[in-house]
Parts: C-alpha cells; structure tokens; sequence
C-alpha cells in the first residue's frame, strides 16, 4: 500500500475485524482491496455494548497503520441519539460514545464518526439541541484530557429521514454552536447522504456548492472524512441507500470535483458501498477493490493538483 502521508486525499474503506481482530482482519483486507485509510467498528453498531480491547490487538493494529502511512477511523453505533425523548436511550448514547473515543485513542485513530441523531423530544429541533449540548459537551471535557492524540469527534449529516437534526450542510451550523465550536470537533461528509438530503452532486456546479454550505456552516479545516459513496436513489430521496461508485445516481465525475475542490485537501476518503456478499459468483472484496481503484483513477497527481489541474470526470 502506498504511504498515505504522502497523498493529498487516501482513498480506503471500512474494513471487517472479526476473526482475527483490527490488524489480522482488518489490514488484511485492506491490503486486498488497496485501501490507503480504514475506519472499523470496535462494538457492535447496532447494539449498546461496550467490550473491552485486545491490548496487544490494539498495540499491533496501531504500529502497522503508523509503519504504513496509513490513518484509521472509528465508527460509532447507529443507536447513538442524543435527540431522543429516553433518558435510557441518552444515558446508553452517552457510554457508548465514550467506549469509541477511547478506543479509538487507544488504536491511534484520528477520529470517531457519529450520526447526528433526531429530534425526539420535547421541544422538536431546539430541545434536542439542547441536549446535544448537555450530554456531549461532558464527552468533549473528557476528549480535552487525552491530549493532542485525542481522536476527533465528526459528525456525519443523514439522509434527512424523519427529524434528522443534520441533513443539509446548513444544518451544521446550529450543531456546532450547541458543541461550542469546540476545536475537535469535525464534519465526516458522505456523499450519499448528502444527495438523498437534496445536495444534488450530479448537476453541474452541485459539488462545489455543497462543499461551499458545509464550510459556511462550521468554517474551514473541519472537514476531516469523507464517506464517498454513490446512491441507489435520486436526489431528495431522503433514503439512504449506497450504490457502487459510478454504478449510482450520483455517478463517477462528481467524485472528480470533489477530489480536486480545496475544501478536501488532505481529507480521507472511505468507502461504505456493496460489496458482493450475495452475488452468486462473489469474490471476495472485488467490488471494493474496484470502487477504490476508480477513485484513485479520479484523484489528480499531486503535481496536477499542485498547478491546479482538475482530474479527469471518468
């Protein structure tokens, strides 16, 4: 695998740990896919519990990612809300964050990913802010204590499904400010969302003017992932449903201007599409093999990027 240090965006993907765990598992198959960044669960996503690692698990996994250049990301369960009406669910929400922030400082990650959650409660949009408030701002106090290799905290816009808090990049705006613009916090974009929320990439022009919203929303350098992902759905769909890259709505050449707009540099890309586990004649990581390998094609030499090339649309 190439260094990832030396690229201005790596283009990986969220990569499997069972079996033989973060390094035997999961930079196994990165290394099958070609992938330059991983993001892992270190719980289950769909689920409250909260294992304790494998130090030696970590230990290895956080030496081979450093020795190959290669930044790794912590996913978050799906189950997080801190918009919603239970105080079981916030209590459960609160725990479950803090078991991926530090995990993922115990494995060197450089961030965790957090869906944004839905307004739930009492007082719609304004009292789930609130709440955002009240019980992440304790995490991020927590997050200040680890140092300057603690993992960022991103947050990931939905779909818009429901009473999504953040699906248009404008939404961020008000998110941030209930963190305080606390200076870890940061934005993962996926690319899917994005366009089922109505950011619509495919029309000219679309691209830049989503990623022009996002940094008007929460200002420049906050920006630390992208989740490129295409849709199975049209724009406005509000369904989040990932698509191959360039077998989807939003096509390859948006994946081109997003690689070549200043807003993305030195922004990790990670993919999250099919893989083929039920195609009769599966190969084992081949679609991802492939999404990685059209997404290094779109990604300009660094010397292009350099005199200000864009890539090619593919």
């Amino acid at each position: 695998m190439t260094a990832a240090a030396t690229l201005r965006n790596p283009i990986g993907a969220h990569v499997p740990v069972a079996g033989r765990g973060l390094a035997g598992t999961g930079l196994a198959y990165a290394e099958q896919v070609g992938a330059e960044a991983v993001q892992v669960f270190v719980a289950n996503p769909r689920g409250w519990a909260t294992p304790a690692g494998n130090p030696a698990q970590d230990e290895a996994f956080r030496e081979a990612c450093a020795q190959r250049g290669i930044p790794a990301y912590v996913h978050a369960p799906y189950l997080i809300n801190f918009g919603s009406g239970s105080a079981v669910t916030r209590d459960r929400s609160a725990e479950s964050l803090r078991h991926s922030l530090l995990r993922a400082h115990a494995i060197g990650a450089l961030g965790v990913v957090v869906h944004t959650g839905s307004a739930l409660c009492d007082g719609g949009r304004t009292g789930a802010l609130a709440q955002v408030g009240a019980d992440v701002l304790p995490l991020l106090a927590e997050l200040d204590e680890l140092g300057p290799t603690a993992p960022w905290l991103l947050l990931e816009p939905t779909a818009g499904q429901g009473s999504s808090l953040c699906a248009r990049m404008a939404d961020l705006a008000a998110y941030g400010e209930a963190l305080e613009h606390h200076p870890k916090v940061g934005v993962c974009l996926d690319t899917c969302h994005a366009f089922a929320a109505g950011h619509d990439l495919a029309e000219p022009g679309g691209v830049a003017a989503m990623l022009d919203e996002l940094v008007a929303a929460v200002g420049p350098g906050r920006l630390r992932l992208i989740h490129a992902n295409d849709s199975k759905d049209v724009a406005g769909a509000r369904k989040d449903r990932h698509e191959n890259i360039g077998a989807g709505h939003i096509g390859s050449g948006p994946f081109g201007e997003l690689l070549a707009h200043p807003a993305t540099a030195g922004v990790p890309l990670i993919i999250e599409t099919p893989d083929g586990r039920h195609d009769p004649a599966r190969v084992e990581g081949a679609r991802h093999a492939a999404d990685i390998a059209r997404l290094k094609g779109l990604r300009a030499p660094a010397a292009d990027l350099r005199a200000g090339a864009r890539p090619a649309a593919g």
